[in-house]
């Protein structure tokens, strides 16, 4: 009896598998705190590029004379001439003989700078004639122009129509100008005051307007 028990008793020690021992949480992980995510640095902005600067644009030259025939200088005899002024009539340098005058070349009726120094010359009428001295203006111009012109601003004055440039080119103001780049033929302003004797006695070439009657009425008062 006792040996048959043993035997179940063997048995049944050898059915049942043998339990696998789990192996032991590990304590670290369980009371680990979870880690906080990494702040990511800020992206730095590129430095800006400074904007190249801009040119400022250049200021455009003043038309410049060049080319031509020279003029006479001062102390020569002045060109002579025979020109119809804005009423058709002619006028000549044998006519002006015995008394001063002022010839001043301009390059066209209306014109913002013509109209102004036409206008001074006009304020000053006055004091030439205290000199009886004539004065002439002389431009390109027909007749018909220079009449329009000189009604219109209340020229008192004689206006020669030169439009084959014939006493510009005896001056030597007919030149080749330069203005914006672009090259042409015409007239430099210029002034001439000739005494009694018809020599020249003062010039002025490529003129600024502003002033200039005041220095011409110098000029002619200083006449002997």
């Amino acid at each position: 009896m006792a040996s048959a028990k043993k035997k179940q008793v063997d048995r049944k020690s050898k059915a049942q598998p043998a339990k696998v021992a789990k192996p032991p949480k590990a304590k670290a992980a369980a009371h680990a705190k979870p880690k906080k995510p990494a702040k990511a640095a800020p992206a730095k902005a590129a430095p800006a590029k400074a904007a190249p600067a801009k040119a400022a644009p250049a200021k455009a030259a003043p038309a410049k004379a060049s080319g031509g025939k020279a003029g006479p200088a001062v102390g020569a005899k002045a060109p002579s001439f025979s020109l119809s002024d804005q009423a058709g009539k002619t006028v000549s340098s044998a006519s002006l003989a015995g008394a001063p005058y002022v010839l001043y070349f301009y390059p066209k009726d209306n014109t913002t700078g013509c109209t102004k120094e036409a206008c001074d010359f006009r304020d000053s009428f006055r004091g030439f004639g205290q000199k009886k001295a004539r004065l002439l203006g002389v431009s390109p111009d027909s007749e018909a122009s220079h009449a329009g012109f000189a009604k219109k601003y209340g020229l008192p004055f004689t206006l020669l129509a030169d439009p084959d440039k014939v006493l510009a080119k005896a001056y030597g103001v007919w030149a080749k100008k330069l203005n914006y780049g672009r090259e042409y033929m015409g007239i430099v302003r210029s002034t001439f005051v000739v005494d009694g004797k018809g020599v020249i006695q003062k010039a002025w070439r490529g003129v600024k307007v502003n002033g200039h009657v005041d220095a011409v009425l110098d000029a002619v008062r200083a006449l002997s």
